[in-house]
């Protein structure tokens, strides 16, 4: 039945709940079982159908009638096997010793943050290892060269999440690609597949591409405003790297004591053969999808996406154990860690399993195709890219979540694209992305954030004030790329908008603080 405006209920339900109580389950729960309950109210029992409907869904994730459905199977697992990798790394003091051995060959301002940029481009499997991961192994050579902690975990925090976000070797890659698997074969697009999506959409991600780019300029030119400029200036002229009225300096106490004697092949052998191991899959799965006979993009098109996560991830994980037992780490400390890593990403299963099931929900109701017949008659399909780039952005924020608002709103982008207009559909959810994870910098409450703060040894609330000018300018940015790619369709054009604003932008703040400069060094 048509369900009009009630169609929104279920959504707008989830959206209130996360803003109010800041926990996205909870949320999307909600807005799962209302929307099942909406769904069967005209049949007898309905109560008993909406639940028989919601277990059947959340049971079809993992077993279908030709047995287990290896798609969604394969990418939890591999979401596992990532958690345990970087506890192994940690462990064997890889992380460490990739520190000590950079400390030794670094030797200006600039250098030590390109460095810790260039790890964050490198270690990209995860947003909490990288956040982690880089925040520790940099801290050594950035202190070294009086970089305040702040603008280390802008640094550390600017190339976590827009990494992971346009690698499909990753968590996040791994989390979108599954959701978009879902879009494209709930909207019957077929003319790519969900691999060659995330592809495609990856340069459309203008927000994540820019603030890249943003760190390697603010470090070149020196380029700190706003609060960061009192930081990086005491830092200089004092040696101090936190605001010690603030308190106890975070980060600095950590539970879990790599080993002292670790290699630098520790930390990078895991991860060259998680990418290695990954594409050769992807390589050798796209061939038998083809029957062997196919060009390049054809094997890519065809290949099985989270069998090769899966294998690769696999391989990884016995290189990583096995240099563990080469550095005679104790079998219960190993155990210990592995669980830890787990842990680590249970919530993260927790979201993919509900956003799976939304995406059904949302898609029983008709909710987009309402939307888009609204958007239709009142906003210009052009449009939509930039206005779902800000919307996005502004739930990112409120929830501290970029995987919620995934969740949220990537079925609802793509129903209004499949309905409005079917070439916006890559543009709409690259615009989702890239929103979300422009919500994430600015947001005090995302959990990237504080863990950038705490591998930085960053005072949070520092962290966020002084990372928020550069998001700021990044979505300027972006608004204007998204712009351009709604209106002409082409990603070429939005990135060139985007690099020439973003070369606008950057000159008027060099501009900006050579002015402060000259006028300090009057006044002295």
């Amino acid at each position: 039945m048509e369900h009009g405006i009630l169609s929104l209920l279920p959504p707008v339900l989830a959206l209130v709940l996360v803003l109010i109580t800041k926990r996205v389950l909870l949320s999307l729960g909600a807005g799962i079982i209302v929307g099942a309950l909406m769904v069967h109210q005209t049949e007898d029992m309905f109560v008993n159908a909406a639940i028989a409907d919601i277990a059947g869904t959340v049971t079809s994730i993992f077993w279908t009638a030709d047995g287990v459905n290896t798609w969604e199977f394969y990418i939890i697992l591999f979401l596992f096997l990532l958690g345990m990798i970087a506890a192994l790394i940690t462990i064997t003091g890889g992380g460490r010793a990739f520190g000590e051995w950079a400390l030794a060959r670094v030797k200006t301002r600039a250098g030590a943050q390109f460095t810790a940029g260039f790890l964050g481009i490198i270690i990209f499997i995860d947003d909490y290892f990288n956040s982690l991961t880089v925040g520790n192994v940099s801290r050594p050579l950035t202190d070294r060269h009086r970089i305040s902690r702040a603008k280390l975990a802008y640094v550390v925090d600017s190339t976590a999440a827009p990494m992971c976000v346009i690698s499909p070797v990753s968590s996040w890659g791994a989390y979108i690609i599954t959701i978009i698997g879902g879009i494209l074969a709930t909207h019957g697009v077929a003319q790519y597949g969900s691999l060659q999506a995330f592809l495609m959409i990856a340069p459309m991600n203008f927000y994540a591409v820019f603030a890249i780019i943003a760190v390697f300029a603010v470090a070149y030119w020196k380029l700190d405003i706003g609060p960061m400029r009192t930081h990086e200036h005491r830092a200089m002229e004092t040696g101090e790297l936190v605001d010690r009225s603030r308190g106890a300096i975070p980060g600095e106490n950590e539970e879990t004591v790599p080993q002292t004697d670790g290699k630098v092949a520790d930390l990078v052998i895991p991860i060259l053969i998680l990418i290695g191991a990954t594409v050769l899959f992807m390589v050798i799965t796209g061939i038998q999808g083809t029957e062997g006979d196919a060009g390049l993009l054809a094997i890519f098109e065809n290949t099985d996406v989270a069998a090769a996560l899966l294998y690769g991830g696999l391989i990884s994980f016995a290189s990583a154990l096995i240099l563990a037992f080469v550095r005679r780490i104790r079998v219960s400390q190993i155990g210990l860690g592995l669980w830890s890593g787990v842990k680590s990403m249970l919530p993260a299963v927790y979201i993919l399993v509900f956003a799976w099931t939304i995406i059904e929900v949302i898609d029983a109701l008709g909710t987009g195709e309402y939307l888009a017949s609204q958007v239709d008659t009142f906003i210009p399909a052009a449009l939509l890219p930039v206005l779902l780039f800000v919307l996005a952005g502004f739930m990112a924020f409120s929830t501290g979540t970029s995987w919620g608002t995934f969740a949220i709103m990537l079925p609802i982008a793509g129903d209004i694209a499949a309905a409005v207009d079917i070439t916006l559909m890559l543009p709409v959810l690259a615009a989702v992305l890239a929103g979300s994870i422009f919500g994430d910098h600015c947001s005090p409450i995302s959990d990237t954030t504080i863990l950038s703060s705490a591998g930085a040894g960053s005072h949070h609330i520092d962290h966020v004030l002084t990372q928020l000018p550069y998001a700021l300018l990044i979505g300027i940015t972006a608004c204007g790329s998204f712009l351009v790619l709604g209106l002409t369709g082409s990603t070429l054009l939005g990135l060139a908008t985007g690099a020439a604003l973003l070369a606008l932008l950057l000159f008027a703040v060099r501009i900006y603080t050579k002015r402060l400069d000259n006028s300090s060094a009057a006044v002295s």
